[in-house]
């Protein structure tokens, strides 16, 4: 399964190298929200909580675009019914795409996160170091695992630009508390954050619960 999960990981990132459908687009809204709003709301820099809700929500957003994208290719060329023909576990598909969305976050708040800190942030970014990337991380595992499930769900539905919102962000909800939570105080300069260990351990629940659920049920999302 391991094999078959890796083969699949690597032919979607071979893909996103040679057309840059995914990533490209993801950090462009997200800069430009960032653009949008160190010009409206007119203030120097943000902080604390503002900072952090700019922060994930836009991020959350961007991941709705990964998401309507992770099984384009093989919506558009026929793939997905070679994959469900192969005499594979299907729970590979499942890695791969979780995998390679996981990925594509990582790519993405590369140029993010910098981004952020460049037009809104207002403590310095690198005191928010080592919590913020462990946040960011958490909150990926957690992304990329619902993303791949709701992907998987939307596949063959005609409005599936509509359904993928719709289903992704009240599932994203208590991974959005959770790191807005946890970053709320790394923006606001407070180096003494209390709490942050709470966050960190409901970020690491939601990601065990929502792993195992798509695992459990992914094979059954893809049955006609």
């Amino acid at each position: 399964m391991i094999r078959t999960a890796a083969t699949i990981l690597r032919k979607d990132l071979r893909i996103e190298l040679r057309t840059r459908e995914s990533v490209p687009a993801m950090a462009l809204f997200t800069v430009t929200v960032y653009v949008l709003f160190h010009f409206g709301l007119d203030r120097d820099s943000l902080d604390g909580e503002l900072a952090s809700g700019v922060l994930w929500v836009t991020l959350l957003l961007a991941t709705v675009i990964g998401v309507s994208r992770l099984f384009a290719t093989e919506r558009e060329q026929g793939g997905i019914d070679a994959l469900l023909l192969a005499p594979v576990d299907r729970t590979a598909l499942f890695l791969a795409k979780a995998a390679a969305l996981f990925l594509y976050l990582l790519a993405l708040e590369v140029v993010a996160v910098p981004a952020f800190g460049l037009l809104l942030l207002g403590p310095d970014l690198v005191d928010t170091l080592p919590e913020l990337p462990a946040i960011l991380l958490l909150a990926d595992v957690g992304l990329a695992s619902v993303g791949a499930l709701v992907a998987a769900l939307a596949i063959e539905t005609r409005a599936r630009e509509l359904i993928v919102p719709l289903l992704l962000l009240p599932l994203l909800v208590p991974l959005l508390i959770g790191a807005a939570s946890a970053t709320e105080p790394l923006l606001r300069g407070d180096q003494a954050a209390e709490g942050l260990g709470r966050f960190l351990a409901l970020l690491a629940a939601y990601d065990a619960v929502f792993v195992l659920i798509a695992v459990a049920v992914f094979d059954f999302l893809l049955d006609d």
